[in-house]
């Protein structure tokens, strides 16, 4: 195998009714990459990480994670997976009736981590996100840009070597995006691999990094 950490070749996905999210996309990621995906609404942006993530399952072509075929995974095997990245998605809610610290500590409970390592590395993951004199506030305490933090906490918490993120600065206004993709950067900096869909080009002209650009399911 070469170094890439990930690879798509020819991958399409379509949907029950014909609609085909991704068309013959192929490209590569190498280890301590920083990726943004763009395009318009509706270009495939979410459905590419979801393929990295196994949340979704090529119609054809192959998606390799650090040399795994990730489509041919049985459903055992995905969360041992999973654990290699960390997700930032618009649809992973965090429980609002749970403290930040809860909230973080989830994946290393699930995991089966010794609670006190556990409550170690939750609280140095809110330090990082700049949340640890929150951790006992609730999500609904929080503002929006906070909120998107403690999901960051969360995502990196496990230490991945892969972090992907799905329109992280959406909702938020410039100030508190900025800090987002400087948090971002900062993962990027000590080696994690990131990826990052967004719509909005002004990181890009920040930061200059690679750039994937999608244009109706297809790579442009």
């Amino acid at each position: 195998m070469g170094t890439d950490l990930i690879s798509f070749s020819k991958v399409c996905k379509r949907y029950p009714g014909g609609y085909e999210a991704l068309k013959d996309v192929s490209f590569s990621v190498e280890p301590g990459e920083m990726v943004f995906v763009t395009g318009h609404s509706g270009a495939g942006k979410s459905t590419l990480l979801k393929l990295i993530a196994a949340m979704e399952h090529a119609t054809s072509g192959s998606v390799l994670i650090a040399g795994q075929n990730v489509s041919s995974l049985r459903r055992p095997a995905i969360p041992f997976l999973r654990r290699k990245l960390g997700l930032v998605f618009q649809d992973q809610k965090l429980l609002y009736d749970r403290s930040a610290f809860d909230n973080v500590m989830l994946p290393l409970v699930v995991t089966g981590h010794p609670w006190r390592e556990a409550a170690k590395r939750a609280r140095a993951a809110l330090d990082k996100v700049g949340l640890l004199d929150r951790e006992r506030a609730n999500p609904i305490a929080l503002s929006g840009g906070e909120q998107q933090r403690l999901c960051i906490a969360r995502a990196v918490v496990n230490r991945p070597n892969i972090l992907i993120a799905d329109e992280p600065t959406g909702s938020l206004d410039t100030e508190y995006a900025d800090a987002i993709i400087d948090m971002f950067r900062s993962f990027n900096q000590v080696g994690v691999t990131v990826l990052i869909s967004t719509h909005d080009d002004r990181p890009i002209r920040r930061l200059s990094p690679r750039v994937l650009t999608l244009n109706r399911g297809s790579l442009a």
